[in-house]
C-alpha cells in the first residue's frame, strides 16, 4: 500500500458495506491525509467472530536491526521476519477514500491522488 491514503467516507457507509457488527472506532472525524505511524479504523474478524471496526496504529513492526520503524509494505514474503505477520489472525480491511502515490516532480515530489470518482481531488497542499 502507499504511504498515504485519506478516508472521508461516513462511518455508517464503512459499517454497512463491510458488514461491521461492532463499531470500536469512536467519534471518527473524516481523515484527508493517513500517514504511517498514525491511527486509523481497520476492520477486522473479532475473537468473537464478528467483524469489528477499531482505531489501530498503521504499519507492520520492522524488524529490530533496522530499528523497528513501522513498514507498510512487505516485499520480502519469505523472510522469517514477516511470515508470522502474514497469518490470517493478523489481516484486516483497511477502508480508504483515495490514495496518493508521489510524482517524482522538481524541486519536491507532488502526490497524485487515485478514487473511485472525483469527490476526492486534492492538492498537495490539502495533506
Amino acid at each position: 500500500m502507499c504511504n498515504l491514503y485519506s478516508l472521508v467516507t461516513p462511518q455508517a457507509e464503512i459499517r454497512a458495506s463491510f458488514g461491521v457488527s461492532a463499531d470500536r472506532a469512536g467519534n471518527m472525524p473524516p481523515l484527508p491525509g493517513i500517514f504511517p505511524d498514525q491511527r486509523a479504523p481497520i476492520v477486522r474478524v473479532g475473537d468473537d467472530g464478528e467483524r469489528t471496526m477499531e482505531m489501530f496504529r498503521w504499519g507492520i513492526p520492522g524488524p529490530k536491526q533496522f530499528g523497528e520503524h513501522p513498514v507498510t509494505n512487505v516485499r520480502n514474503v519469505k523472510s522469517p521476519h514477516w511470515r508470522p505477520w502474514l497469518k490470517p489472525e493478523y489481516r484486516c480491511l483497511v477502508p480508504v477514500s483515495s490514495f496518493s502515490e508521489y510524482a517524482d516532480t522538481k524541486p519536491k515530489k507532488t502526490p497524485t491522488w487515485f478514487a473511485l470518482n472525483e469527490d476526492r481531488v486534492a492538492s498537495a497542499d490539502e495533506v
